[in-house]
């Protein structure tokens, strides 16, 4: 995904295709692959056929403290373990680290679903109230604030126990530690500050 946008899959076909041409290796950050996954309704292998390498975040979405599992054929990962031991990142005793992620990719993988509707949700009921809501894509949402309200907006809210980034551009990125009831708090503050 790019800012909660599932890229089609004929445009990763299309990379995938100008990398063979030009005899080019093609990895996919993939930060957000199970967002794009669980949107699809698909495979993960239906999206990472289009790519030499491709990275799973195990933290955003899935809800680990931490990780990233890098996917590869034997030589890369082979190198890629390598570089990593020559520039110092090792880590020691990541097996509690290890089970986050499998248990991450057992059970929060579906779940995410949850994330898109509750974005889904919030851009409507934000909308209804009169905001801005420029677009929501799977987890992500963008309200235009303006630059002369931004500041007022981050700080209305702190006030009332919500952190946002108060820019012109709010990003709101749900996951699997926002409910709905949380969302419906905050979508109260938001009609409260634009009734000033």
């Amino acid at each position: 995904t790019h800012n909660g946008k599932v890229l089609p899959r004929d445009y990763l076909k299309a990379a995938w295709e100008f990398t063979r041409e030009r005899k080019l290796g093609l990895h996919v950050d993939g930060a957000r692959i199970f967002n794009a996954v669980v949107e699809y309704g698909c495979e993960l292998k239906a999206i990472t056929q289009y790519c030499d390498s491709f990275t799973i975040c195990l933290s955003k979405g899935l809800g680990t403290p931490v990780g990233s599992l890098l996917v590869g054929n034997a030589d890369y990962i082979k190198r890629a373990n390598r570089w990593r031991k020559m520039t110092g990142g090792g880590m020691r005793q990541a097996g509690i680290l290890a089970a986050a992620g499998l248990y991450a990719l057992k059970n929060n993988v579906v779940r995410l679903k949850d994330d898109h509707d509750n974005a889904a949700w919030m851009a409507a009921q934000l909308r209804e109230i009169g905001a801005d809501v420029m677009r929501h894509d799977t987890n992500m949402l963008f309200v235009r604030v303006g630059e002369e309200h931004a500041a007022a907006l981050g700080e209305f809210m702190k006030a009332r126990g919500v952190l946002i980034n108060a820019s012109p551009v709010v990003r709101l990125v749900m996951h699997l530690d926002v409910n709905r009831e949380q969302l419906t708090d905050v979508v109260a503050h938001w009609q409260a500050f634009l009734q000033r």
